[in-house]
């Protein structure tokens, strides 16, 4: 890893200067093997240690790979600096079984205060289709994860106020 944390780190000194982020995002194990879990990812960012950078909490490899989405935002809230809002089968968020609830009231309780993106995938790309193993529809039309998604996160959000 210390090839990773030398790289990252000029990575995230250069975005900083430009006024950019960056964020290493922890992938489930079954699409690969560096960087898998909260604490993993969080140890990656304080050996990186640089104000512009930091890990990308993703609620749908977070699913397979934590014990608690919620303990897992309370241990590394820290190094968290952008959040992806996904449902376990990475369709439209709040139509699968991950607590977003529960996800938006410990992120608010650990005084997060940054970005959050829905991530979801269709069969619009052949090739991520193929790459993410989407093999059936998971929505109806991009405008459903849209304005899906912008009304959980939102109603989600206030809620957990």
């Amino acid at each position: 890893k210390s090839r990773c944390v030398e790289v990252h780190k000029a990575a995230a000194q250069y975005a900083g200067r430009a006024g950019v982020k960056l964020s290493v995002e922890p992938l489930n194990r079954f699409e690969c093997y560096f960087l898998n879990t909260a604490d993993a990812a969080a140890e990656l960012v304080r050996r990186v240690d640089e104000p512009a950078y930091g890990y990308l909490y993703d609620t749908f490899h977070f699913n397979i790979e934590e014990n608690s989405l919620t303990d897992a935002v309370a241990r590394t809230i820290g190094q968290i600096n952008h959040v992806h809002i996904s449902e376990n089968n990475r369709g439209i968020p709040g139509a699968g079984h991950i607590d977003f609830a529960a996800v938006f009231g410990a992120l608010r309780a650990a005084g997060y205060d940054g970005w959050m993106t829905v991530e979801a995938f269709g069969s619009a790309l052949p090739d991520l289709s193929a790459a993410t193993r989407i093999w059936r529809p998971l929505f109806e039309n991009p405008e459903a994860v849209y304005r899906g998604a912008y009304a959980l996160m939102r109603q989600g959000w206030d809620a957990a106020a």
